[in-house]
């Protein structure tokens, strides 16, 4: 082959190698699916959101219905609101669950939907009432220490 030839097969790998890692920056930064139709808004107060950010998915039953829209610092009550925009085609009673969940062990977080039992439904600026926190690893391995260190104390007393 020419080396004008092989120059020209390595751009073309070059370019196809930054083509696919664009993409996958687009997939992996939540930019690649805004599919939502009409929405409505509501939010959700916690008391720790650990890493979730704008643009992470809502999901009810393993289906995105929604992004998270923005997220602000509650002075008063000293929580995180977050403000989410949901799909309308899909409606949850009043009485619904929101959960902070992580993909995976450490996945991205997203805020997963379940509904309740009341007939009336959310409405555009409506507040979900009843939140779950993220299950921060931090937090988790901390108090695991903290038990097991309490219980070799508890141990070595009865020991003695």
């Amino acid at each position: 082959m020419e080396r004008t030839t092989i120059d020209l097969w390595v751009g073309v790998f070059v370019a196809l190698g930054i083509a696919a890692i664009f993409g996958l920056a687009l997939k992996v930064g939540n930019l690649t699916s805004s599919n939502l139709g009409d929405t409505y808004m509501v939010t959700a107060a916690f008391e720790n959101i650990g890493g979730l950010k704008p643009r992470a998915p809502v999901k009810s039953a393993g289906v995105v219905i929604g992004r998270v829209d923005s997220i602000h610092f509650d002075n008063e009550n000293h929580e995180a609101v977050v403000s989410l925009k949901l799909d309308k085609r899909y409606t949850f009673s009043r009485d619904t669950f929101a959960n902070i969940y992580t993909a995976g062990l450490l996945g991205e977080q997203y805020i997963g939907l379940e509904v309740g039992g009341e007939e009336t439904n959310l409405k555009d600026g409506d507040k979900i009432t009843h939140t779950q926190d993220a299950v921060v690893l931090e937090k988790l391995i901390s108090q695991f220490l903290y038990s097991k260190a309490s219980e070799n104390k508890t141990d070595t007393k009865a020991v003695e």
